[in-house]
C-alpha cells in the first residue's frame, strides 16, 4: 500500500493518516475536502497534497471516506465509475447497513470493506487530528479479508472486530448511541431541575463524567440517529423500562440486583480481558 487518499480531513481522517506516519508509513497520504479543510491539513502537516474523489478513486491504493454518513453514501456513487481495479475503498460511518447498502449497489463487493473506528473527541477538525487516537481502541470491520489496510489498522494500534453491519448498528445502538443520548438527556434533566447555576458546585466527579457526552454536536448525530432510528428506539425502550422498574423499587431495597449488574458490565469495560 503505497498511496492513500482521505475523503475528510477532519479528525478521524486527519488522525489516521497520522497514526499511520507515527506507525511507519511511507506512502503519500492525500486528502479529498474543501479547500479550507486541505490548506488546515498541510499546514498541520497531516497530507501530502490534495486530490479529487476521480482521481482518489482510480489511483490510490485506499481511499477512506471518512465523511458524514449521507455523505459517504452519495461519494461512493460518485466514485464508482473511476474506480481503480485494485483501489480498496473503506469508510469511518457510525453506522454501517445503510453505507454497505449503497456499495454493494455500486462497488464490487471485493473492494469495499465498511468499517467503524470506535475513537473519537468532542471537538472536530483537522486541527484536533491525533495520532494516537485509535491506540487501544476497537476498529470495527464488516468482513474479515486479508490485505494491507487491515494489517495497518493492527500497526497503528487498535484491536480488529467483525461485524455484519446488521449486528454493528444494533450493537452500536447499545454501547454508543444509547450512552449519548443518556449524557444528553442527563444534561437536559439537570439543568432543567436546578433554581441557579451556583448549585452546579454541588455536582460532584459523576456528574462531570457522566455529561462528558453531552458536548458532542448534533450535527454529527444527526445523520447516525436517523440511519439507525429503529435499534436505537429498541435501546431507548429496554433503557426507559429499566429505569421504570428502579423507580418503582426506590424504597424497598430490591434495587441491589441493578447494582451488581451494573458494576459487572463496568468491570467488563475496564478489564478488556475479560471480554474474551
Amino acid at each position: 500500500m503505497k498511496t492513500v487518499a482521505i475523503a475528510g480531513v477532519g479528525l478521524i481522517g486527519g488522525s489516521f493518516a497520522l497514526a499511520l506516519r507515527q506507525a511507519g508509513f511511507t506512502g503519500r497520504i492525500y486528502g479529498v475536502s474543501s479547500p479550507r479543510t486541505i490548506a488546515e491539513a498541510l499546514a498541520h502537516g497531516i497530507i501530502d497534497g490534495e486530490m479529487t474523489l476521480a482521481e482518489a478513486a482510480s489511483t490510490a491504493d485506499l481511499v477512506l471516506l471518512a465523511q458524514p454518513i449521507g455523505r459517504i453514501v452519495s461519494m461512493i456513487e460518485e466514485m464508482a465509475p473511476h474506480l481503480g481495479p485494485s483501489t480498496l475503498v473503506t469508510d469511518a460511518g457510525s453506522t454501517k447497513a445503510l453505507i454497505c447498502s449503497a456499495a454493494a449497489r455500486f462497488l464490487p463487493p471485493s473492494q469495499f470493506l465498511g468499517g467503524h473506528p470506535m475513537a473519537g473527541k468532542e471537538s472536530r477538525g483537522a486541527s484536533s487530528a491525533d495520532g494516537g487516537l485509535f491506540r487501544g481502541r476497537t476498529w470495527v470491520l464488516t468482513r474479515a479479508i486479508e490485505h494491507p489496510f487491515v494489517d495497518w489498522v493492527r500497526k497503528i494500534g487498535s484491536n480488529v472486530l467483525v461485524l455484519g453491519p446488521e449486528e454493528h448498528d444494533r450493537t452500536v445502538a447499545l454501547t454508543s448511541h444509547l450512552p449519548q443520548l443518556v449524557a444528553t438527556a442527563l444534561g437536559c434533566t439537570v439543568g432543567a431541575g436546578l433554581d441557579r447555576d451556583e448549585q452546579l458546585r454541588a455536582g460532584g466527579p459523576g456528574l462531570i463524567d457522566m455529561t462528558r457526552l453531552a458536548l458532542s454536536q448534533f450535527d454529527m448525530w444527526n445523520d447516525i440517529l436517523a440511519t439507525n432510528s429503529g435499534a436505537v428506539d429498541a435501546a431507548l425502550v429496554s433503557m426507559i423500562d429499566r429505569l421504570e422498574a428502579m423507580r418503582g423499587h426506590l424504597t424497598d431495597g430490591e434495587l441491589r440486583g441493578e447494582f451488581e449488574a451494573g458494576a459487572k458490565l463496568r468491570r467488563k469495560l475496564v478489564n478488556p480481558v475479560r471480554l474474551g
